[in-house]
């Protein structure tokens, strides 16, 4: 799978990723740039699937990625998972705002989307 690597060593960006996904579980909605937001959904995406599954392997699996965060794993277990049961992927998804004043970097919002497809 390709990956963008966001200008960080290996660790910086695995806990970056884990900790903006933690952030999109928790409040349902945050705001970053772009390409951020394009490589979180997919750790978003993954996590609400492995809520799905519901399996002991799964919430250990998400366990391990969130790093033992219990309180964002019981929520994607028992509040995301029944919400998205309907739907078969695209949990979230991205409105594009202006540019950052500092560097022109495009701002995003990444959001949960509502629990049934249309």
């Amino acid at each position: 799978m390709a990956y963008r690597k966001l200008g960080r060593t290996n660790k910086h960006r695995k806990s970056m990723l884990a900790n903006l996904t933690r952030e999109v579980i928790n409040t349902e909605r945050i705001e970053t740039t772009e390409t951020r937001a394009k490589e979180v959904r997919k750790f978003v995406d993954k996590m609400i699937s492995y809520g799905k599954d519901g399996s002991l392997v799964a919430r250990r699996k998400a366990l391990a990625f969130l790093h033992n965060d219990s309180a964002t794993v019981s929520k994607v277990f028992d509040e995301l998972a029944p919400r998205y049961a309907n739907r078969n992927g695209g949990y979230t998804r991205i409105l594009k705002l202006t540019e950052r004043r500092g560097d022109d970097a495009l701002m995003v919002i990444l959001e949960l989307v509502e629990g049934d497809a249309k």
